[in-house]
């Protein structure tokens, strides 16, 4: 049994949430199953391997709000750790390294970012050298977590706006879709005439449950107009996921088959057969399914996930062999494996239909970003950054799906139990969000589009606060954002 401890200053530092949200992983970046225990200002992981790894946990900084924080790959030991200053040892030591790759590629980093830089070591060098059980330690630490967090904002606003500029000179206006998810029912004038002014794409969601509320009783009517009027105003259209196991997404007879796959797998069929011959000719990228690496929905194993997934993604490539195919994975950090007994985290399961060779053209990366739990535990750009760079060692064209809290109020129409991260939540800091991390995506090649998966917050949807309009329909200062960001590089 492998053991970690860590001493925390001071005891109060950290909330029982939080701990909840602690895990381990290895090289490989894959959270470990761990028990986590927090008393007495002593944090404890256990698990059932003794290897070097890291240790993740939300850390509150002040000017930075919540963050997750990593440290470096620490070894097991007797002695405890101190985790104020392993944090900011794992955060300047990702700084470091991030800088010297982006300068072998050409970054050229302003001086300030190196003076910021020193600035962060020497708090933390100071750190080191006092006693850790100390005031003064835990102190030296947090200014050097805060600073250390300045300087990856600066380094990732730099690298995309030196990144971009490279993409622009090949192309004035970037061809990388811009787009949002459409919901479930039509849009009124005003929000539709917003939505023209900010997008260039749109997610039409074709959701089972509510196109075949009853057996074999299907209407399309929602979705033909929305398609429709997608087509008549020049939006590239996504349509799908076709399927999403989840129960806002799967009708409600569809249980009957739980414990029955290959009923499942029939009834799957029968739609997504129905959905693609329907609408092949006026939809330009189908999602074919979508959350599967966390669905819990009709009890299935792993393995049928799988056969699922690829089932699925044959059958739309023998309907519409012309249009691009992809699969969604939420949640792609895999927080949730430290408390789930699972075998394939989701860019394995990625890797296994890419390499399976089913005709599969694109991934889409779900990030809901800082919600708890059913979410991503919010990451500063620079891990941010990185993830996407290991998602795209699968050599398929990304595209990312994001949602991020304007409050943390209750939400009376939200259906999932997530809840927005503590510290301030409005939409300023939606807002900023998309100022910071929007541009860090369009400076990929690689990410071929954006998707704001949750447009309205005045109907029933599934993270609270995640539209771009309020529940009195008015459109927040984040739809500005994105409709600038648009206006400056894409078509």
């Amino acid at each position: 049994m492998g053991l970690m401890r860590f001493l925390v200053y001071p005891p109060d530092r950290i909330a029982g949430e939080t701990v909840e949200q602690a895990y381990m992983s290895g090289i490989d970046r894959i959270p470990w199953r761990s028990r986590v225990r927090y008393s007495a200002g002593e944090l404890t992981l256990e698990r059932a391997v003794s290897e070097s790894g890291n240790l993740h946990i939300p850390w509150l900084v002040e000017g930075h709000g919540q963050v997750t924080l990593s440290t470096g790959s620490l070894i097991e030991r007797q002695e405890p750790y101190h985790l104020p200053v392993e944090l900011a040892r794992g955060q300047i030591g990702q700084i470091r390294n991030q800088l010297t790759e982006w300068q072998v590629i050409g970054l050229g980093a302003p001086e300030e970012v190196n003076n910021k830089l020193s600035e962060a070591q020497c708090y933390f060098s100071r750190a080191v050298a006092d006693p850790h059980d100390s005031e003064q330690s835990a102190q030296l630490a947090e200014e050097a977590l805060r600073v250390a967090l300045d300087v990856a904002g600066q380094l990732a606003a730099c690298y995309a706006e030196q990144a971009l500029s490279v993409r622009h000179r090949v192309a004035p206006k970037l061809p990388s879709l811009l787009g949002a998810n459409l919901g479930v029912s039509l849009l009124d004038q005003y929000t539709a005439r917003e939505f023209l002014g900010t997008f260039n794409a749109a997610v039409v969601p074709l959701v089972w449950r509510e196109v075949e509320t009853s057996e074999g009783n299907c209407n399309w009517d929602i979705c033909d107009k929305q398609i429709q009027w997608c087509r008549t105003h020049g939006l590239t259209v996504c349509g799908g996921p076709l399927l999403r196991l989840d129960r806002w997404s799967i009708p409600d007879w569809l249980y009957l088959c739980e414990g029955d796959f290959d009923s499942l797998m029939s009834f799957v069929a029968e739609f997504i057969t129905a959905a693609v011959n329907r609408y092949k000719d006026r939809v330009d990228f189908w999602q074919c399914v979508g959350r599967l690496g966390t669905a819990d929905f009709l009890s299935l194993s792993e393995d049928e996930k799988v056969q699922l997934a690829a089932q699925t993604i044959e059958l739309t490539r023998s309907l519409d062999a012309s249009t691009p195919v992809a699969v969604s994975f939420d949640r792609p950090w895999a927080e949730y494996m430290s408390h789930r007994e699972l075998d394939f985290p989701p860019l394995h399961f990625a890797d296994a239909l890419v390499r399976a060779d089913l005709g599969l053209t694109a991934l889409v990366l779900e990030l809901d970003m800082g919600y708890y739990p059913d979410g991503t535990l919010p990451r500063d750009p620079l891990e941010f950054s990185r993830q996407l760079d290991y998602w795209s060692g699968l050599g398929l064209p990304l595209y990312i799906s994001v949602c991020v809290p304007s409050s943390n109020h209750e939400d009376p129409l939200a259906r999932r139990r997530a809840k927005p991260p503590p510290g301030e939540c409005s939409p300023k800091t939606q807002r900023e969000w998309i100022g910071r991390y929007l541009p860090l995506l369009l400076a990929r090649p690689y990410v071929h589009g954006v998707f704001w998966n949750q447009l309205r917050d005045a109907e029933p949807h599934d993270f609270p606060h995640g539209g771009l309009f309020d529940l009195r329909r008015h459109p927040k200062s984040a739809l500005r954002m994105l409709a600038s960001i648009r206006k400056a590089h894409l078509k």
